[in-house]
């Protein structure tokens, strides 16, 4: 009876400690953050941002999606190059790491429109002027 008892008892801890991964959930999420107008990654972003990729284990499994951001200062033209500017910056820092292919690299770039936060506030737009990167589980 004890023997039964213990036998439950560690199975239920081996499945109530597993977190599986939702269907359609992204895997990791990593955000670069920009002054108004720049596009440059500051060398302590990129450092953090190597640092994140060496702690993914398996890197090869995942396909990665880069959503580019600006706030709604300037024009649609202009916010849209921004974020194109953005992106391509991140995707240079990121296929620096040797574990990361340009292929495995979708982009879709927001420019003004999609904003997360209130851009009629400054703590607002600095949080939309971002990159984020994103990583999905692809097997």
């Amino acid at each position: 009876m004890r023997i039964g008892l213990t036998i439950i008892a560690l199975t239920m801890l081996c499945f109530t400690d597993v977190k599986a991964q939702k269907f359609g959930e992204p895997s990791h999420v990593q955000s670069i953050y920009f002054g108004g107008g720049s596009y440059y990654v500051s060398r302590r972003q990129s450092k953090e941002l190597m640092s994140f990729l060496d702690s993914i284990p398996n890197l090869h499994n995942f396909v990665i999606t880069v959503h580019s951001h600006t706030d709604n200062r300037g024009g649609k033209e202009y916010n849209q190059w921004l974020s194109t500017m953005r992106s391509e910056m991140v995707i240079e820092e990121l296929i620096q790491h040797k574990k990361i292919k340009k292929e495995v690299i979708e982009i879709k770039d927001f420019g003004l429109f999609n904003p997360v936060h209130d851009n009629s506030t400054w703590e607002g737009r600095r949080k939309n002027r971002r990159v984020d990167i994103i990583f999905w589980l692809a097997i």
